[in-house]
């Protein structure tokens, strides 16, 4: 039994160094994944520069309006800009980019590594995280600068945002990865992931105040996470009395962890029965 200990540790001294961990290879994985996304400059335009000139063509037209006592259009709008920036950098960009991935037989290569199928995955959470919280501060900066957000300051605010952030952005980015399959080709995949994202943003309150929008509209958009991404941003960035722009006159902020929660669950479902290493034949 000794001899065979020593032996075994002479081994593992002499031998090749053991592989790196699932979390480490994540973590490597996601250093590549960041610096692949700001090499793409198109990428890089397109998900950081659109956001924030919505937001300033929007609040230009609609942003001295007064929504509620204290509170413009413009401040509205950033608030929900944010979420549809979260949206943004999960769910539209890791559908399309997956997709692409797949037809170019980046994703049957990875899968024929010795590497944990986790860590790429993480390596996308990981870039997912950086681009998000990038995001997120270009655009309070920007309704700081022409629309008089102001931040908040009660620690309750702060906790809302991390969790609506938190939980936010899992779910779009489960989302994502379970929608990159419904597209046949890289081709076709950034209309047919576009087009909902679109359509969630003008219902949700994104482009248009959610008290704008037709009711049977509101319904619609309360089945997915947008609308209280959006709504518990609004809470954490706007005064109280504005909740009662809010359908419910309140901010319900336990229907949306429910809401975004039960998301990322069937998130969670549709990745592990969607999703595909390479093409479909």
């Amino acid at each position: 039994m000794t001899h065979g200990t020593i032996s075994a540790g002479a081994r593992t001294r002499t031998g090749e160094a053991a592989l790196p961990g699932a979390w480490q290879l994540g973590m490597a994985r996601g250093g590549i994944e960041v610096r692949t996304f700001f090499r793409d400059k198109m990428a890089v335009a397109f998900i950081f520069g659109l956001p924030p000139i919505l937001l300033v063509l929007l609040g230009s037209i609609f942003g001295s309006q007064a929504a509620a006592q204290g509170v413009t259009v413009g401040q509205l709008f950033t608030a929900g800009m944010i979420a549809g920036g979260l949206m943004s950098t999960s769910f539209q960009y890791l559908a399309i980019t997956i997709a692409t991935e797949r037809e170019n037989g980046m994703l049957k290569r990875l899968f024929g590594t010795p590497m944990p199928r986790t860590a790429y995955f993480a390596g996308k959470v990981v870039q997912v995280l950086v681009c998000a919280l990038a995001e997120t501060i270009l655009l309070i900066a920007v309704g700081m600068l022409f629309y008089h957000l102001r931040l908040p300051t009660e620690p309750s605010k702060w906790w809302t945002f991390a969790w609506v952030f938190l939980l936010g952005t899992a779910a779009c980015s489960l989302l994502g990865i379970a929608a990159s399959s419904v597209p046949r080709s890289a081709a076709s995949a950034t209309p047919v992931i576009t087009l909902p994202f679109t359509v969630l943003n003008f219902i949700s309150g994104v482009y248009v105040p959610f008290t704008a929008v037709p009711e049977w509209m509101r319904v619609v958009a309360s089945f997915f996470p947008l609308k209280w991404m959006a709504q518990g941003m609004r809470s954490v960035f706007l005064p109280e009395q504005a909740a009662a722009l809010e359908p419910a006159d309140s901010w319900e902020h336990g229907l949306t962890a429910l809401v975004l929660l039960a998301w990322i669950a069937a998130g969670l479902v549709l990745c592990v029965k969607t999703f595909r290493w390479q093409s479909r034949g």
